[in-house]
């Protein structure tokens, strides 16, 4: 076995982690919203509807900036939908995911939801620039955030909100490059409009924070291109650019899975390197960050296939929809991608795992019984709890293998962070889908002597999973054997795992 290898030295570091890092995204889509965060009647809802069970998994998971309404249901929102008394509420077909919307869970609701989950839970709101515009991203923000004495802010306390939201961060639509986005724009068209209400937004309240939309994935035939111009209108008025990106094994190549985060990283370098080019030319002294707010494992070829058995005339409600399961190699995959959003930790200042609860994510829910975590919820909850701090520089010297889509990828995907404290935590992927890695780690100048711990996500079939029948299958598990020794650490990564070690 070929030994993999890295030094951490406190004099290297990429830059701290901000704690948006690790935000959610709540869509109405499928039972994400009903029957996943909110279910009247569900014996540990409380007066407001929301499901305790799922508020407990919420906070152990610690995510931190919820966005919200959508993902591409926000391109048919109207916000006034969402508000006012429930049962007044209209209901209204959405065209994204080809469902009815009751309304009975809205904008209130949200907040609510923040609240109750704690104060690390912080609103990160969309508006409409696909069937709306300037006009009503004023009219949402104004609602919203006004504290009182005017038409829309008087609105709020009427319906018993007589404090106001204070949303400071907002996405400025959603996946306007895409086809399938209703309202869909180009560059030119899309790059105006965010300019116009970034501006408008900014009039009603300078501190806001924008995110303007990029490209939808890396392989958009107007990748790259689309940033640029979109950021030529809108560079001095907002804060960040976003990414979106999925992934999948495509054709039983599940050694070009593994490395996926080969193509997150270069994403998220390439949209640096386009953002700082137009700031460039602007002669800038401000840089964007990435606000990479979509991103996970999805089995996206499956839904494609469900969504073209949609009859016409059938709009339900809250159907189930994109309710992947997943592995041990999914969470060793999605481990991964956190490593790799922690690696760039300096321009990736917000990022939202999509989504939250039963849709794509990492909490499942059965309509009237239990909540329960899947393989994915633990690399999350754990990169959260100890990635927080100084993100240190790791080049690592690993055996590789071969991929197809990426070429040569390294069996080691690692990164560390130091916290306040002083201790480390080192998070290490082995790609290696039969043999263990032999990994050194070369600690100059930290002062660590223990090993507080070594957790590990792996198991003997690759395939394991939990689910309603079996919710405790997967969990991750100590390794013994880690050591530390005249600054050195040795361990040796199980194949196929995602590893925790914390360093004191």
């Amino acid at each position: 076995m070929h030994t993999a290898r890295f030094t951490l030295d406190p004099a290297f570091t990429v830059g701290e982690v901000n704690p948006r890092l690790f935000g959610s995204f709540v869509e109405h889509l499928g039972r994400c919203v009903y029957t996943g965060v909110f279910e009247p009647g569900h014996p540990t809802a409380d007066e407001a509807g929301l499901r305790q069970d799922v508020l407990d998994l919420v906070r152990e998971l610690g995510v931190t900036a919820i966005r919200y309404p959508g993902g591409n249901f926000v391109s048919g929102y109207k916000w006034e939908d969402s508000v006012g008394p429930a049962e007044s509420r209209p209901r209204r077909l959405d065209l994204a995911w080809h469902s009815t919307e009751s309304n009975r869970f809205g904008l209130s609701e949200y907040i609510a939801f923040l609240r109750k989950i704690g104060p690390q839970a912080e609103p990160m709101m969309a508006v409409n620039l696909g069937t709306r515009g300037v006009a009503e991203a004023l009219e949402l923000q104004e609602y919203a955030n006004h504290s009182e004495g005017t038409a829309l802010s008087d609105l709020r306390a009427s319906h018993g909100d007589k404090d106001p939201f204070r949303i400071r961060l907002w996405c400025l639509g959603n996946e306007m490059d895409g086809p399938w986005q209703t309202g869909h724009k180009t560059a030119e068209e899309y790059g105006r409009v965010a300019a116009e209400t970034a501006r408008a937004m900014r009039q009603q309240d300078p501190k806001v924070e924008l995110v303007a939309c990029g490209s939808s994935s890396q392989s958009m035939p107007t990748f790259a291109e689309w940033e640029a111009t979109v950021l030529k209108e809108t560079y001095d008025l907002v804060d960040y650019i976003s990414l979106h990106a999925y992934y999948e094994p495509h054709d039983g190549d599940i050694d070009s899975f593994l490395a996926s985060a080969v193509d997150m990283e270069s994403f998220i370098e390439n949209v640096v390197a386009t953002a700082d080019h137009v700031g460039a030319r602007l002669k800038s002294e401000k840089k964007i960050n990435l606000s990479f707010d979509e991103w996970n494992v999805w089995y996206l070829s499956r839904w494609e296939a469900h969504a073209k058995t949609f009859e016409q005339d059938d709009w339900p409600e809250a159907p189930r929809l994109l309710e992947d399961n997943y592995s041990v190699m999914d969470a060793v995959v999605f481990g991964s991608l956190l490593i790799a959003l922690l690696r760039h930790a300096d321009r990736v200042t917000v990022a939202c795992l999509a989504q939250l609860v039963n849709v794509i994510a990492p909490i499942m829910t059965e309509p009237g019984g239990p909540a329960w975590r899947q393989t994915t919820f633990f690399p999350f909850a754990q990169a959260s709890r100890y990635g927080r701090g100084q993100v240190l520089d790791v080049r690592v010297d690993s055996p590789t293998y071969e991929t197809k889509k990426y070429g040569e990828a390294d069996l080691l995907h690692a990164t560390a962070v130091r916290a306040e404290d002083g201790t480390v935590t080192v998070f290490a992927v082995n790609r290696g889908r039969t043999e263990a890695l032999p990994l050194e780690v070369a600690l100059s100048g930290l002062g660590l002597t223990s090993v507080v711990e070594h957790s590990a996500l792996a198991d003997a079939d690759p395939d394991a999973r939990n689910t309603l029948d079996d919710p405790e299958r997967v969990a991750p598990h100590p390794v013994e054997g880690t050591a530390l020794q005249d600054g050195t650490l040795s361990t040796v990564l199980q194949p196929l795992s995602w590893n925790v070690i914390r360093l004191a």
